[in-house]
């Protein structure tokens, strides 16, 4: 048995370094004899990139054959002990079956020892040759269809003696950490080169939209063993597992590559000039070639306000029908909110989920390459639209604290600041700098000045619906990266979801309140608000003419909204949103801090206050929002505080803690000089610099 046993181990032998040298020799392109010369280990270091594939598929289908040859002969030893057991069970030589039953136990524990050996010196040969290239320089496809053979092999391994071939699997470990380091690097680079020349404008995709419909997806769609080959996994329709060996048996050979290994199924996600088909453009057209389903207020070029014509801004029929046959082309598809940025880094995610479905042991380093995709691509949108550092002192806590904190361990870890590598620099600050990338740059054809376009308003909702989006296809993700996540990283998983995934949202407030501080000339409303005489004895219920200019530059500033959102999907939505759960606080903030400007030179009575705000709530569920007003028992609570006394006023503030405490400070010096004194004024802030100390 040691005999035979020798004799296979010198068949992988022969086998693997007449398989490598004829590559080897193919691609020299000479009959020079050196190479027969070499050891198997040198030999391999020889193969060519482009024969790699090809030779490693040879390698298996040989060493298949000969584990394969083993397998018949202990299954040929199996079955002829059977027939001899059953023919003894008849004879009466007892002494003659112990001394052959004897014989039989010794053979079959000799070759089911033999398994364990003949595996050792396969996952040897292999691991020679898959360390023999560097595969760092290889197309991605091609490192996966390397890791799917050699995923085959190790379940051909499991199948053979029980192994889980370490072997094998340190080795693939270290390339493909190797690997994935210079391929996410360079993808890193790829993302700024698309965050740089993104324009931001909507991917028409359709909507039904799924990530699983992409072909980087489609190994999901089928629940798979660890063990076994993501894309070669056999269809098997019987309960019992089939194993490769007997499906192979009697012919054929699991590593045999098909003439098209590569998925044949073709991707249909993007719709055709924003409609799901050319029937439904065609009847969208029809649908709104007339305008009778215009409102007959929207027809006229004046609205009536009940206290005097306002102007706004005439809009004429074909202005409108463009508007609606434009805004239907990607409105009622009711797609999602993604640029081909956006798409780029989702099939990016997809192919890290499907090396690290091949890989379980470097999970954990592909979640964290996957991760730094979602923060580079958060950090881009934050840096391009939402960094207003005027804006951010004011002190108005347009980013949470979670948000900074998220942002600033971003800039940190990631984000490269230096201009240029310092050559006095240490060796580890050098190593530390090539795993961050540049701060990217905004496009230049990307134009965030204009009031004619509300300051890139429609980039801006782009931009930060599609980073929502992003954040959606991530949680979605959650549970098959949290299965595949060591239990020791599952804190760094949870973490990242957490203070990263859940912030993405936050981002819509200081990006939409840029819009909302630039769209009204603040100073111009000061010097109205300066010129109304604020005495009790001239209170009407007809407003002052400041509150006119100011709801009326708002709801001219709809309307530029409404036509530059009109290419971006759920148009509708996306301006209320804005109007609505931003542009009034914001409003509130500059009316709070004009207000007080004025104040400082004269009181104004609360009589008088309370009408000015409520016209211009009266006026803007006119003209602007429909439905209640965000936060209007907010302003209304804040405006009366005004006019408490010292002890009231101090309740009041440690009662409301979700005003800021600029807000708060503000109050408590606009009522210095006229119920308050400076004693109780420094009193009350004391009080307000408690209330925020914890939150420091």
């Amino acid at each position: 048995m040691d005999q035979l046993h020798m004799h296979f181990t010198q068949a992988i032998h022969n086998t693997v370094f007449q398989v490598v040298l004829g590559y080897v020799e193919l691609c020299a392109g000479n009959t020079d004899t050196k190479f027969q010369k070499l050891q198997y280990k040198d030999l391999c270091t020889h193969v060519t990139p482009d024969s790699y594939i090809p030779c490693l598929a040879d390698l298996c289908k040989a060493l298949w054959e000969v584990m394969l040859s083993y397998y018949r002969t202990m299954e040929w030893h199996e079955k002829h002990d059977n027939e001899d057991t059953a023919s003894a069970s008849e004879g009466s030589n007892m002494m003659g079956t112990e001394e052959t039953n004897f014989d039989r136990g010794y053979i079959k524990k000799k070759l089911e020892h033999g398994l364990t050996r003949i595996w050792q010196d396969v996952q040897l040969k292999v691991k020679t040759y898959l360390l023999g290239t560097d595969l760092s320089i290889f197309k991605y496809d091609d490192f996966i269809f390397v890791l799917d053979i050699v995923s085959r092999l190790m379940q051909v391994g499991e199948e053979f003696c029980g192994s889980k071939s370490e072997v094998l699997q340190e080795s693939i470990r270290k390339q493909s950490v190797n690997y994935f380091k210079n391929y996410h690097r360079t993808r890193l680079d790829e993302l700024r080169m698309f965050l740089e020349n993104e324009t931001w404008e909507l991917c028409p995709v359709k909507s039904n939209f799924s990530i699983l419909q992409l072909h980087e997806f489609k190994f999901m769609e089928q629940s798979r063993s660890p063990s076994v080959s993501p894309s070669k996994q056999p269809a098997s329709t019987s309960s019992k597992t089939v194993t490769l060996f007997e499906q192979y048996c009697s012919g054929g050979n699991p590593f045999e590559i098909p003439a098209n290994h590569k998925d044949e199924e073709t991707e249909d996600v993007l719709a055709s000039n924003g409609y799901e088909s050319d029937e439904q453009e065609k009847s969208a057209y029809q649908e709104y070639d007339s305008d009778s389903d215009v409102p007959e207020e929207l027809k006229r070029d004046y609205v009536d306000e009940q206290t005097g014509d306002i102007p706004v801004k005439s809009v004429s029929r074909e202005t409108l029908k463009s508007r609606k046959k434009s805004d239907y082309s990607l409105n009622k598809v009711n797609a999602p909110i993604l640029t081909n940025t956006t798409l780029n880094v989702i099939r990016l995610v997809g192919k890290y989920m499907q090396m690290m479905n091949i890989l379980k042991p470097i999970a954990f380093d592909v979640i964290h390459f996957m991760s730094q995709l979602f923060d580079y691509y958060l950090y881009a949108i934050y840096t391009f639209f939402g960094r207003n550092d005027s804006l951010e002192s004011t002190g108005l806590g347009l980013s949470s604290s979670r948000l900074r904190t998220t942002l600033n361990r971003i800039q940190e870890s990631l984000i490269d600041l230096e201009v240029s590598a310092d050559p006095t620099a240490t060796l580890t600050a050098a190593e530390e700098r090539k795993e961050k990338v540049p701060s990217p740059h905004l496009s230049h054809l990307v134009v965030l000045t204009s009031g004619d376009t509300l300051y890139g308003l429609a980039e801006r909702v782009v931009a930060t619906e599609s980073l929502v989006f992003l954040a959606e296809q991530f949680e979605f993700l959650q549970p098959h990266l949290d299965a595949v996540m060591p239990a020791v990283k599952k804190p760094f998983l949870q973490q990242f979801y957490s203070q990263t995934i859940s912030t993405a949202s936050e981002l819509r407030k200081p990006i939409y309140w840029i819009v909302a501080g630039k769209a009204i000339d603040y100073e111009q409303m000061l010097l109205l608000m300066a010129n109304v005489k604020w005495d009790v004895k001239e209170i009407m219920s007809q407003h002052n003419i400041y509150v006119d200019a100011l709801l009326k530059a708002i709801q001219g500033n709809k309307i530029i909204a409404w036509d530059t959102l009109e290419s971006v999907n759920e148009t509708e939505r996306a301006v209320k949103f804005l109007w609505c759960a931003n542009f009034w606080q914001c409003e509130f903030e500059q009316f709070n801090r004009r207000l007080n400007e004025v104040s400082k030179r004269v009181r104004i009575p609360l009589p008088v206050s309370n009408i000015l705000w409520e016209h211009c709530i009266r006026l803007a569920n006119r003209t602007i929002v429909e439905g209640p007003i965000p936060d209007k028992e907010f302003v209304e609570t804040y405006i009366k505080a005004y006019y408490l006394t010292e002890n009231d006023m101090e309740r009041w503030i440690k009662e409301h803690r979700e005003y800021s405490t600029k807000q708060l400070t503000n109050l408590v010096n606009v009522c210095l000089g006229s119920h308050i004194n400076k004693k109780a004024r420094q009193k009350l802030l004391a009080a307000i610099d408690d209330i925020d100390r914890p939150k420091r």
